[in-house]
């Protein structure tokens, strides 16, 4: 078990208390299921051809949270539970996907489910790794996936179109809902994915009836080789290929190198910061991943410490004190009755919760609190 595997409580927490779930996708042969492999000690084959991963693999991983590791060692809880992430590794991709080709029928479905996408996309030239098209192109790469899940997303607008077309005989007020339909099947059409229609509020909410695979944010992990760390990354042209798309797109990037996460995996703590200190790198490819997905995805935690258990709970920001309460548990939020609130750098300052009540750092928050990064929190409720 890695550092970064599951402590055994976290082994019985149901799947759908689980934070965030990612998708990583990719053409075959981009180094996918190595990087799924390192981040998450989960075990995938791997190998030098395309489609190995037929079925999805699904790895859990602790989120780190430095916040939470000071109040274990603050209150030596009985109970350890951090937020946790799903990674989905998902069958690699070919053209005519949503059509059916190749294994383009699984894919479709099992990114559906994810949250969010991770792009696994090739940067590096190596002659003994064959290539699904031949050669190595970003661009090309990146544009097959897109608009295989863009055609998908046009059938499905196309069904929508025709059944509020039908329900409109019967309810004029939908006029403007197929219009926004018609314009959003328009642009997609010219090969331009969901996340680029400019879309109001209540355009948004219409959308969310039919999810569409295109709208799902996506963190581009531009997958390069060991050399271009060593040397400089900014120098590597297919690096910068997929940086100008995920600029265009109002997407994220991230530089990584799946065979450099592979060699860490199973090292200990102190010579992993030493082999990524060598490189020039603060943090793994795990824990930058972990960060652009929840800044992508607007999360952020809030925590609960005693002797009983010290946890993170994930939430989405703007979230209200009872909304947050209830992710603990529903009659939390029914019967909310305030927060009691200490930022994580009071208390730590202060040393103790008792200490920080005596500063008078510990507020007393209502229903129309909005939870803070990092609030330490106890609810009080009354059912």
């Amino acid at each position: 078990m890695t550092e970064r595997a599951l402590p055994p409580v976290l082994k019985f927490i149901k799947k759908e208390e689980f934070e965030m779930k990612l998708g990583m996708v990719g053409l075959p042969n981009v180094g996918k299921s190595t990087l799924f492999n390192a981040l998450t000690n989960a075990g995938a084959e791997s190998a030098n051809y395309p489609f190995c991963t037929i079925d999805k693999n699904v790895g859990i991983v602790s989120v780190p949270d430095e916040r939470l590791d000071a109040l274990a060692k603050m209150y030596d809880p009985d109970k350890f539970t951090p937020a946790t992430l799903e990674f989905v590794d998902i069958a690699g991709l070919v053209k005519g996907a949503s059509k059916g080709e190749g294994l383009g029928n699984k894919f479709l479905a099992d990114i559906r489910e994810v949250d969010a996408i991770v792009h696994v996309v090739r940067c590096f030239d190596d002659p003994n790794i064959i290539h699904v098209d031949g050669s190595v192109n970003p661009a090309r790469d990146i544009e097959t996936i897109d608009l295989e899940l863009i055609f998908s997303d046009i059938e499905m607008v196309d069904r929508r179109i025709d059944r509020t077309k039908k329900a409109m005989k019967g309810d004029k007020s939908l006029a403007a809902t197929v219009e926004f339909l018609e314009a959003l099947k328009e642009h997609l059409e010219n090969g331009k994915s969901a996340r680029a229609f400019p879309m109001t509020e209540e355009q948004a909410e219409i959308i969310k009836e039919t999810p569409l695979l295109s709208l799902k944010p996506v963190i581009y992990a531009a997958n390069m080789s060991e050399d271009d760390f060593k040397n400089n990354i900014d120098t590597n042209a297919n690096y910068k290929a997929v940086c100008e798309i995920a600029k265009s797109q109002k997407q994220a990037v991230l530089p990584i190198c799946a065979q450099i996460e592979a060699e860490i995996s199973d090292m200990d703590d102190e010579d992993k910061q030493m082999f990524l200190a060598d490189l020039g790198l603060e943090v793994s490819g795990l824990d930058r991943i972990i960060k652009e997905g929840y800044s992508l995805l607007g999360l952020i935690s809030y925590l609960t410490a005693g002797k009983p258990e010290v946890r993170a709970w994930t939430i989405t920001k703007g979230t209200k004190a009872p909304q947050a309460a209830g992710k603990i548990h529903t009659d939390f939020e029914k019967g909310f009755i305030r927060a009691e609130i200490v930022s994580f750098e009071d208390l730590m300052t202060c040393g103790s919760m008792a200490a920080a009540k005596e500063k008078g750092l510990v507020r007393l928050e209502g229903k129309e609190y909005v939870m803070q990064d990092g609030d330490i929190v106890l609810f009080r409720f009354n059912v």
